[in-house]
């Protein structure tokens, strides 16, 4: 099973990703826990990049980049699991691209759907998680942290109202299930393993 976990920056995903992976270690599983733009040496080297304040980058070349780093994730660690049987959680897929650089730099959809079905083959996760909190929560997390802001985490309030209400639209399919992010991290992982049992006791009939 592909389960992908998706949101605002500071909604709570990684969280959540640990959550579930030491649920589902719990009980025998070992999941490939991943993230995206990364999750192997070139996608963590595009990431460098991709996430540089002091580096100007355009919307489709963001675009290109987090695609770049796609495609080697999913050639090189996510299909290798699925085929060895093993269960894939990973931190922003390609609704990110769509949210991001489509709802939010305003980059044709069309345009980036093609781009995103290129880097991956045509494989679409099982299961989407939309961790969603309202955008002020978000930044309020993300100015406790220790480290600064990265480029994405830096942009304007209107940016990330923008990229949420992409995620919110996206959802709109039976695979996703949105999730109330201002929940404890303890209530947020039980709605959501719920949500997995459920997925996959569908999958099994």
């Amino acid at each position: 099973m592909f389960v992908v976990i998706e949101g605002i920056e500071g909604s709570g995903k990684s969280t959540l990703l640990s959550g579930l992976a030491q649920w589902l270690r719990g009980r025998g599983q070992e999941p490939l826990l991943t993230f995206e733009p990364g999750g192997t040496p070139a996608g963590r080297a595009i990431r460098e990049v991709f996430l540089n304040r002091s580096i100007a980058i355009g919307p489709l070349t963001e675009a290109f980049l987090v695609n770049a780093a796609r495609a080697q994730h999913v050639a090189a660690e996510i299909r290798p699991a699925l085929e060895a049987k093993r269960i894939v959680l990973c931190d922003r897929f390609t609704d990110s691209t769509l949210a991001y650089q489509g709802y939010g730099r305003g980059v044709d959809l069309g345009v980036l759907r093609t781009l995103c079905d290129t880097a991956t083959g045509g494989l679409t996760p099982d299961l989407v998680f939309v961790v969603d909190v309202p955008v002020t929560v978000a930044l309020s997390r993300i100015r406790t942290r220790a480290e600064a802001p990265d480029r994405i985490e830096a942009e304007s309030t209107d940016f990330h109202e923008r990229v949420r209400r992409g995620f919110l639209e996206l959802a709109r399919t039976p695979h996703h299930s949105v999730l109330d992010g201002t929940l404890a991290p303890e209530a947020l992982l039980e709605e959501a393993i719920r949500e997995l049992r459920g997925h996959a006791s569908a999958r099994a009939r």
